[in-house]
Parts: C-alpha cells; structure tokens; sequence
C-alpha cells in the first residue's frame, strides 16, 4: 500500500451493497473516522442520487471528503489522493483508525497502489480532439481509443469523456498505451496482508436492491434536487452531469425520454455500474470478497450487518 495509507481500513462493494450501514456499525467498532470512497459524494447539493449518509447517521462518526466542492468543480484522483492523505493524517493525530468506505473504483486502487501520473496536459492536442469530436456521434471518441489502446477502451464507459481523451492524449505523447503503462505500475498484495473487504451479493438479490433504491430515490425527490442543480448559477460539471441517476432525469427534462423510461435506465445503468465495480474488484489482489448472504455473514434473505462487521474487525485485526 501506498505509505500513508498503510494503516487504514477498506469497506467497498457495488451500489447499492450495503456500504454505508455496515461502514457505521464497522467504525463504531474500531473507534474509527470514515473517510468517503465516492467520487459522486463530493459534490455539495446531490445527496439522493449519490445515497449520501443521512444526518443522523453522519452524526454517528465523523465522515470526511463529503460535500467537499461544487457541482460545478471537476476533482481529480491526484487531488483526491492527497486530500486522501492530509485527512488520513489528522485522523491518525487523534489517535483515531482511518475507514475508507466507498465503491469507486480507482479511488480505491490508487490508495492501495499509488498512480500512474503519466506526462503533463497537452492542451494543443485536447482541444484539437475535443475540436474532431464535435458533431459526431457520442461513441466516436470511444471509437478512436479502442483502436490504440483495447484494454483502456474496454474499462472506460463511452461517457467518461474526459479520462477517454486522457487516453488518447497519453498514447499521442507517449506512443504507448496508457493501460500498459499503468500495468508496469500495478503491483498489488494479498489480501492477507491488508485490511480490504468488499462486499459481494449474488447477482438476482443486488437487482432487486438497486431497484428497490432507485424507486425510494424518486420517492424522495430525485426529480427536484436535479431541478435545483439545474437551476444553480454555474452548470454541472460534466462528471456531475454524467453520474448515474442524474443523467437520466436530465434526459427526461430535455425530452429525451419519459419518466418512467429515465427510471428504468437509472435501474438499467445502475445494474451496468454494479458489474464493472464488481469486475474491478476481482481484478485487485488487496480484495477479500465477502458473501454476505452465505453464513455466518448471512442468509438467502440477506446480510447481517451487526456479524459482517464483527467478522471484518476480527479478520482485520489478524493482518499484521
């Protein structure tokens, strides 16, 4: 693990898994500070849509990097990292445990592995791509990028725009994909040697949860927080205006479909969401799978919270 990070804890897992309760019930446990793992969480104003921890259960521990810029701002993961570590260290001062509780995926490599920062921004040739792109379909970047680099075409979704001209950027100035040098960087661990555990659902249960979420998020009044994100001074940053959920009600007020088709697509891309997460984390070494619906975490109707984390804490407590 990257040196700061040493020391810290990790709770992830696909939407709609369970992160937020058992990432509570864990830190009671440990006498530990919660640390967001979510890139959507950061931003200030989309508390629904992002399934944000409730007052009341902010009120429990204390959570960092939550409602910590604008919809407006872009973060970076560099920028992450090293709020990341400033927050980590603050905590460890107080004699507190560091819990990184989140499901985005390279958040959660790059703490454990360090990043591959690759050469400085050339301007020139992102605004002369960005230039080529205009006025052609929405996958023709993606397009441009499966041709040089498949592996990085395969985990980047067609919408994530700008880690997709990044791509392209890096095999322009390099001559070399950025997934194959990202790959020499890759060194992982066990995970008996880390406190890592991800939270894994058969497939059929996690459906009915993300559905069944999706329908409380508009119970709640999805509709209107993305009315009064609109409705701000400064636009949506595009990674806001892309996260799943949000798009999707956007689309239905540009009248590009129904509210029960944006509905179903939240359900339908959230589903997606879930499976390149989960592939993520089979992918990392760190990871110690939990099937929280097979005993002792669980059963065919579901986890239980209060045994998963006595089961994390005790198996944590075992890495040396």
């Amino acid at each position: 693990m990257s040196d700061p990070f040493t020391n810290c804890w990790f709770l992830t897992g696909s939407t709609a898994s369970g992160k937020t309760r058992l990432g509570i019930l864990l830190a009671e446990r440990l006498g530990a500070e919660i640390v967001s793992m979510d890139s959507m969480a950061l931003y200030r104003g989309m508390d629904i849509g992002t399934a944000k921890p409730t007052e009341e259960e902010l009120a429990r521990v204390p959570h960092h990097l939550v409602d910590r810029i604008e919809p407006h701002e872009e973060f970076s993961v560099a920028r992450y990292l090293e709020e990341a570590a400033r927050t980590v260290e603050g905590i460890e001062a107080r004699g507190k445990t560091a819990l990184f509780v989140g499901g985005t995926p390279l958040y959660l490599k790059s703490l454990l592995r360090g990043m591959f920062e690759g050469p400085a921004a050339d301007w020139d040739f992102r605004n002369r791509i960005e230039a080529e792109a205009e006025g052609k379909s929405a996958d023709w970047l993606h397009g441009q990028l499966a041709e040089v680099d498949p592996p990085s075409a395969e985990r980047l979704h067609p919408n994530d725009r700008r880690r997709i001209i990044r791509a392209l950027e890096v095999y322009h100035l390099l001559g070399r994909p950025i997934s194959e040098l990202q790959q020499e960087h890759d060194l992982g661990r066990s995970a008996d040697e880390c406190r890592v555990f991800a939270l894994h659902w058969p497939r059929t249960i996690l459906h009915r949860r993300i559905e069944r979420r999706t329908d409380i998020m508009i119970e709640e009044g999805l509709l209107d927080e993305v009315r009064g994100l609109l409705a701000a001074d400064q636009p949506l940053s595009r990674t806001a205006r892309q996260a799943v959920g949000y798009r999707e009600v956007i689309d239905h007020f540009e009248g590009k479909c129904t509210l029960d088709e944006a509905i179903e697509q939240i359900k339908a891309h959230s589903r997606r969401l879930a499976r390149r997460q989960e592939t993520w984390f089979r992918g990392l070494s760190e990871c110690r799978t939990l099937d929280v619906t097979e005993p002792p975490l669980g059963n065919r109707r579901g986890m239980d919270a209060e045994k998963t984390a006595d089961f994390i804490l005790e198996q944590g407590q075992k890495v040396g």
